[in-house]
């Protein structure tokens, strides 16, 4: 599942969620669903937890709300919803983003984690971080993640 958290993005002017489901597609990954909803924790919770019921739903990847405006509130719907937080992640992305554009990649609080057999990726929505995170970090990596969780 591939979401869009903004209150302004359209299908038309989501650059960053057609990456991304170009991105999954190209490495032959299927996209069971693709949804842009406003940076609102109740809507995001909500969406977090109908995609636990359905099989056809390993991994949602979330861009955008990752910041520290008033109103990115992603992260904190996010992380309240995650059981295996997966610290490395945000660790790395800013590293990474660090050595692309300096120190404004402290303020990214980009996360991922699991619940249950779920597995959660939540990246700023520019699609230079959305490129940095699908191309170095989730797609290397996302097949050996969802493998573990089904041992």
């Amino acid at each position: 599942m591939v979401v869009t958290c903004s209150d302004t993005r359209t299908p038309d002017s989501d650059t960053s969620g057609k990456l991304i489901c170009h991105l999954l597609k190209e490495q032959g990954h299927s996209i069971a669903e693709y949804r842009i909803i406003k940076d609102e924790p109740t809507e995001i919770k909500a969406l977090l937890l109908q995609a636990i019921g359905q099989e056809a739903i390993q991994v949602i990847i979330i861009n955008g709300g990752t910041g520290i405006s008033r109103r990115d509130s992603t992260f904190e719907a996010v992380d309240d919803f995650l059981e295996k937080r997966l610290d490395g992640f945000g660790e790395i992305f800013r590293f990474l983003s660090y050595q692309d554009i300096g120190s404004p990649a402290m303020l990214s609080r980009a996360v991922a984690g699991t619940h249950g057999k779920l597995v959660v990726f939540s990246i700023p929505g520019s699609q230079g971080a959305v490129r940095l995170a699908m191309e170095q970090l989730i797609l290397p990596e996302i097949g050996h993640i969802t493998g573990e969780l089904t041992k």
